[in-house]
């Protein structure tokens, strides 16, 4: 498919895991890309020498820094497509005040930054502006985290109020729900991941970043071009499917 020939995204936290692998799969439908992440050493190493990509050290919490790597983007390329708000802070899992701040300072502050930076070169995109955010199941259900739970939860509000603001400029907003995805974070808990699959996940396995970015891929595209303002789940039934109390029902 080549959905995306002629087109230009900017994706945060695109250096690795999730945001790589929507780089990748808006490049091999014929994006070209602006790969934005605090780690521009880590960008380069994954997509410095890849036709069609350009990479910038972007800072999600400094709103200066997303700024220039907007203003980059749009001078790169000449226009501004697609957004998709992937950077997120560090999940701490400790209930201090700084651990609040910074998730949401990254997590939601960040992506808002990104889509009011960006908003005006989406507007001008001729009806193809699309802002995907990616959020989690952890705003849904309680899986632990307050500070990062509440973070996401805000930016799902925000994929919401913002479709409804953004919807008169020809831009459509919508949101990824992602449950565990096998990212570098999981590699030191392989037990973990394999419990998880089988007792946890009723599709039997936890997710893949290429699940996450062929969700993305759709949103972002014209075969989606009459929705905004939806959370799209990628979670394996963890939020449709109760496995533990279907167990214990098939106990009796």
């Amino acid at each position: 498919m080549d959905r995306f020939q002629g087109y230009s995204a900017f994706v945060t936290g695109g250096a690795q895991g999730i945001g790589a692998a929507v780089v990748r799969r808006l490049l091999g439908e014929g994006a070209r890309i602006v790969v934005a992440d605090v780690d521009e050493g880590a960008a380069h190493k994954a997509f410095g020498d890849v036709s069609g990509v350009r990479v910038v050290r972007c800072d999600v919490g400094d709103a200066d820094s997303v700024a220039a790597a907007v203003a980059y983007a749009g001078e790169e390329f000449g226009r501004l497509d697609v957004l998709v708000n992937n950077a997120f802070a560090p999940d701490r899992a400790e209930d201090t005040d700084d651990e609040w701040r910074e998730q949401f300072d990254v997590t939601l502050l960040g992506a808002v930054r990104c889509a009011r930076a960006a908003m005006p070169l989406l507007a001008a995109a001729g009806g193809r502006g699309a802002i995907v955010n990616i959020g989690s199941v952890n705003a849904e259900a309680y899986f632990g985290n307050h500070a990062y739970s509440a973070a996401k939860a805000g930016l799902a509000s925000f994929t919401r109020t913002l479709a409804g603001e953004a919807a008169p400029l020809g831009v459509r907003v919508n949101q990824v729900t992602p449950g565990t995805i096998a990212t570098r974070g999981w590699e030191s808990r392989p037990e973990q991941l394999a419990a998880l699959a089988e007792r946890v996940y009723p599709l039997g396995r936890v997710g893949k970043p290429e699940d996450v970015a062929a969700a993305v891929a759709f949103l972002a595209s014209g075969d989606a071009a009459w929705v905004t303002g939806t959370t799209l789940r990628v979670d394996g039934g963890l939020l449709a499917v109760n496995t533990h109390f279907s167990e214990v029902l098939g106990e009796f």
